[in-house]
């Protein structure tokens, strides 16, 4: 059994695997509007208990599908569960382009992909960075009142 999802987000999904040259199955858009129905990373145990009837493998398969074509990135923060959460478009084959915080609330346990205006510039003489993550830890806004 397949969630149901309005037109909007089931166009939103057929036009995100089609831009990434990734096959429409039932399945991957399942999986798709999991991580589409949440605004903040996820476990893959929430995807897991998501799905009514699933092969572990083809959840595996289609994760990491998912990651190499751009459409989530993972997100581990100290060394902890890594949870997963959709790409912005300009996040293809070649890599993550996104800037922002990766936020953990110590209240609520939830992980946050935080757009910033500005994000730092780091400079390291004779070193090249290829990548820059930064993680943030406290109170997300909702338990910070």
């Amino acid at each position: 059994m397949f969630l149901k999802c309005n037109n909007v987000a089931n166009n939103f999904m057929i036009n995100l695997l089609k831009n990434k040259k990734i096959s429409k199955t039932p399945f991957r858009k399942e999986v798709l509007a999991i991580f589409n129905k949440y605004n903040n990373a996820i476990p893959l145990s929430v995807v897991e208990k998501e799905l009514k009837a699933f092969n572990r493998i083809t959840l595996y398969r289609t994760i990491k599908v998912f990651l190499e074509k751009g459409i989530i990135h993972e997100i581990t923060i100290n060394g902890e569960v890594s949870n997963y959460a959709i790409c912005k478009e300009e996040c293809d084959t070649l890599g993550h382009h996104h800037q922002h915080i990766h936020f953990k609330c110590t209240s609520c346990g939830i992980i946050f992909c935080v757009e910033v205006d500005k994000f730092p510039t780091i400079i390291l003489p004779k070193y090249k960075i290829e990548q820059l993550e930064i993680q943030a830890i406290g109170l997300c806004e909702n338990c910070n009142v």
